[in-house]
């Protein structure tokens, strides 16, 4: 297989709260069960910060001697080539399972350990059918036996059916919820399309909550010498 190799930037500044709370994720993770290896990261909407978590867990999972693979099988809007600073042209998933590539120039090693990278590719007009096909399901049969864990970037549930899609393929998926954007109905809803799909949900992960308005993270890590923000 051909190595190739890409440099990614992480845009955001440092944050306390934000690197722990990823820390405790991956631990959660790491104790779901050793058969639990393919997880799919989705939301009810988009703009829930969706694929920096799945970025930032990839990374944290990979200091911690993981070998990953981010999969990015948002075909429809991919932010990764833009968001984390990749100047040079790259191949991606949607090419793949178009034919237009082989698994061969798919995959990308990055500058983070044991983390390596699959793009999206270029917009498809037929996202649900790609992910449906033989050819991804291959892809995902060879990964398995390379990683310890595939973490997948699907579009929100909540809108798209998608990541439902993938779901069906996964040993496992984690509901991304914006603080006080979501609604319960909302969330009940994209929970229940998961249910469906037959895959497990591992659990939901509450993102950009303001830490300076929580009184418990106020409290409790108020000592630590001041707030970051993101």
């Amino acid at each position: 297989m051909m190595e190739q190799k890409i440099i990614m930037k992480d845009p955001r500044k440092s944050d306390y709260f934000y690197e722990e709370s990823m820390k405790t994720l991956r631990t959660n993770i790491q104790f779901s069960s050793k058969k639990v290896k393919q997880i799919i990261f989705t939301s009810c909407y988009p703009n829930e910060g969706k694929s920096d978590l799945t970025f930032s867990i990839s990374r944290e999972m990979g200091k911690a001697g993981k070998r990953v693979l981010l999969l990015d099988a948002d075909i429809r809007r991919s932010i990764y080539v833009k968001r984390y600073g990749v100047d040079q042209k790259v191949n991606g998933l949607s090419q793949y399972l178009s034919g237009q590539i082989g698994r061969d120039l798919l995959v990308y090693q990055t500058n983070y350990a044991n983390m390596d990278v699959i793009f999206a590719g270029p917009s498809a007009p037929n996202p649900s059918e790609l992910l449906s096909d033989a050819l991804f399901d291959e892809l995902l049969k060879e990964k398995r036996e390379e990683y310890d864990y595939i973490f997948i970037d699907t579009p929100p549930i909540g809108t798209i059916i998608d990541a439902a899609v993938v779901a069906e393929k996964s040993d496992g998926a984690i509901l991304v919820i914006e603080s006080e954007a979501v609604s319960y109905k909302a969330a009940q809803k994209a929970k229940k399309q998961l249910e469906r799909s037959g895959c497990h949900i591992l659990g939901a992960v509450l993102n950009k909550v303001d830490v300076k308005k929580d009184k418990y993270y106020s409290h409790y890590y108020g000592r630590y010498g001041g707030y970051y923000k993101r």
